[in-house]
């Protein structure tokens, strides 16, 4: 452990009591705290702070350390020393070199979507959250969240954290700012396993002002599952993709996710030969997760009960969250997304999450196949009772043969190294038939490609209120 420094060596100094709140705090702590929308006296609101603090304070002993954190301006870097008092109700800071560059808004975007990245893939539990953070739709498929998913699912349009219990929730003046949430730990009756929540806010300019994406996240992988017997002991059964897939999903998730923090270099330089193999490892992973989606995907598709749960949506909005979330794929090719601007809505009917799969598939498909520095757009509009997402591309485009093709079980257009599985757009038209829709393409060799979702659009006279 390093020597501690005398105590006027410190550029500023903090005290934080037996709840982890930071109770005094020097500049530029002080203003830091306020700025990650945390309160004075309040929750520490650095993460990286919050949990030297947490240790100091639990195990007893100093520890001294160097951290990193960010604000919304600037990126910070200093030297933190954290005594715990001898009572063990609270600790001591000090903090030293205190270090801060600005942060282009284009570095701060990227680091966002890398993070958001990572933790998408070994999320367990997603939720989609309002303004307010008001429950509006859950997708969860692990058994340790099953009642987490029901109580949420339950609670539709209360706050999240009203349903779950939240570290030190109860402590703070409501409703908690959604930074003081992010990364919060909380409390999974019958799992053995240490959760977090993970607050993904969306909307420009203003971070949640269209809502957030609540994920679930565990520090450890599931225990290791025994994988279900087929029919009669041999064979494969009908059922044993979707059996298969949630079992082998989290440690192929852990895999990417660690190569991608290799990759980006989140935990600390790397040669670039090694990031080169961490980005093969994670793109290998990704091709196998993606087949391992289409397997089990294509199982429920075909499935004799299958059918969708439309709702309300509005058709723009989930263009603009399919073009965020595979935005950072688009640049990487220079490939610019146009997609439908803050304010513009087309309401549709039709389930969200399979709508939001459909618009991924298709986007994909197109960063895949438009060439570097060309454009991608998504248009969403309404027309004669029904609404229209259309994704176009500068690609090659599709013969009158191929479009024929298109929409067959294993078809990938002749492209057999593109590392797809030939099913996406087969089950993308199966999702939409089953919410009373289509898919269909429209295309030229050389004139790229267009591919139109069109859906039943909301009639308010049509519709008993709720």
């Amino acid at each position: 452990m390093a020597e501690a420094m005398p105590l006027g060596s410190f550029l500023a100094t903090a005290r934080t009591d037996g709840r982890d709140w930071l109770v005094e705090a020097d500049e530029p702590l002080a203003g830091l705290q306020l700025r990650s929308g945390g309160e004075l006296p309040g929750i520490v609101a650095t993460p990286a702070l919050l949990e030297l603090v947490r240790k100091a304070r639990r195990y007893g002993f100093k520890l001294a350390r160097a951290i990193h954190a960010q604000d919304d301006r600037e990126q910070i870097t200093a030297w933190v020393e954290v005594d715990p008092e001898e009572s063990g109700e609270g600790c001591t800071i000090g903090i030293a070199n205190w270090q801060t560059a600005p942060l282009a808004r284009e570095e701060v975007g990227a680091a966002e979507e890398r993070r958001a990245a990572i933790e998408r893939h070994v999320a367990e539990l997603s939720a989609r959250l309002g303004p307010d953070q008001e429950v509006i739709s859950v997708d969860c498929d692990c058994a340790e969240l099953a009642d987490t998913a029901a109580r949420l699912r339950e609670g539709l349009g209360r706050r999240w954290t009203d349903l779950v219990e939240v570290e030190g929730n109860g402590e703070h003046r409501q409703p908690l700012h959604w930074r003081l949430l992010d990364g919060a730990r909380v409390t999974i009756a019958g799992s053995q396993r240490h959760w977090k929540a993970v607050l993904l806010p969306l909307g420009r300019p203003e971070p949640g002002q269209a809502g957030f994406d609540l994920l679930f996240v565990a520090d450890e992988p599931p225990a290791d599952e025994v994988l279900p017997a087929a029919d009669g002991g041999s064979g494969f059964n009908a059922g044993m993709g979707r059996e298969i897939a949630p079992v082998l999903r989290q440690p192929i998730a852990r895999i990417i996710a660690n190569a991608e923090t290799i990759r980006t270099q989140l935990a600390g330089p790397l040669a670039e030969e090694y990031s080169n193999y961490a980005a093969d490892i994670a793109s290998a992973g990704e091709h196998l997760l993606a087949l391992l989606d289409d397997l089990a995907d294509l199982e429920v598709v075909e499935a004799d009960d299958f059918s969708a749960a439309p709702d309300k949506i509005d058709l723009a909005d989930v263009a603009r969250r399919a073009a965020g979330i595979l935005g950072a794929r688009a640049r990487e090719r220079g490939i610019e997304i146009d997609a439908p601007k803050e304010g513009e809505s087309v309401p549709a009917i039709g389930e969200f999450r399979r709508v939001l799969q459909i618009l991924l598939n298709l986007l994909g498909n197109a960063l895949r196949y438009a060439p570097e520095g060309s454009q991608v757009w998504l248009r969403a509009e309404a027309e004669g009772g029904r609404a229209r997402i259309v994704v176009a591309d500068q690609g090659q485009g599709l013969s009158a043969e191929e479009q024929a093709k298109a929409f067959e079980k294993f078809e990938r257009l002749g492209r057999s190294g593109d590392g797809g599985s030939g099913l996406g757009l087969y089950i993308s038209r199966r999702l939409a038939r089953a919410m009373n829709g289509e898919l269909t393409v429209d295309s030229a060799p050389g004139q790229g490609a267009r591919f139109m979702l069109d859906l039943p659009t909301f009639d308010e006279r049509r519709t008993k209120p709720r």
